[in-house]
């Protein structure tokens, strides 16, 4: 689990070299990023993540073998606590659905900015959501379908209800923070405590389980 204030330990996996390189390039300029490791496969992104514990990983989708959907299952079934931010050039619904489900706190495209790349590992890497809006609002939609009411104090407090309908919207930890009259730390612990009970890592996944249970709205995800 990536405690603030020490560097975000960063895994990268895709099959074309020149890519990780790229990508390396970029993450060595910043001083709190350290890249602990690369991986070709699926194969390999699953034995990396098992040995480097690294707390995102940044994960492609077309490989040889298997490939990232597989890969981001497996890495969340042995771990929940490991973030997976997908990075890739397909923007197909299946894929984005697909991906979600197995577990990615978030999606992005490879024709993303620097300077998006860099706030999306950094948003993963504090338990936030990185998906960009419209993609935000085509998950939200298709889950809601399928959604099953059951009643949320069984697992969480009205607290945590309230910081996980909030958190549905998009907004940021200190915007959670002045909506409910909180500290910033408080949200966090509240977040942690969700986290915890839901057994997942990062706040896509706990949206999308509180959105299948009935307990998140798309009127929720609407911005104040």
């Amino acid at each position: 689990m990536y405690q603030e204030g020490q560097p975000i330990r960063l895994l990268l996996v895709d099959d074309h070299p020149v890519v990780r390189k790229g990508t390396r390039d970029l993450l060595d300029t910043e001083h709190d990023f350290q890249v602990v490791g690369e991986a070709a496969s699926g194969e390999e992104a699953i034995l990396k993540a098992r040995e480097l514990t690294p707390d995102v990983i940044l994960m492609d989708v077309s490989m040889p073998g298997m490939n990232g959907i597989e890969a981001t299952k497996q890495i969340k079934a042995e771990r929940p606590a490991q973030n997976v931010l997908v990075l890739t050039s397909y923007d197909d619904d299946a894929y984005i659905f697909a991906l979600l489900e197995a577990g990615a706190a978030g999606y992005l495209l490879k024709n993303a900015s620097e300077s998006e790349l860099l706030g999306a590992v950094r948003a993963v890497a504090a338990g936030e959501s990185a998906l960009h809006p419209s993609v935000a609002r085509k998950v939200l939609e298709r889950f809601s379908t399928t959604s099953t009411v059951s009643a949320p104090l069984d697992t969480l407090s009205q607290r945590e209800l309230e910081v996980l309908r909030i958190a549905a919207t998009g907004r940021t930890n200190k915007e959670i923070a002045r909506d409910l009259d909180i500290s910033p730390r408080t949200v966090q612990v509240h977040l942690a405590n969700i986290f915890s009970k839901l057994g997942v890592g990062s706040r896509t996944e706990a949206v999308l389980i509180g959105i299948k249970r009935g307990w998140v709205s798309l009127n929720d995800t609407q911005p104040g």
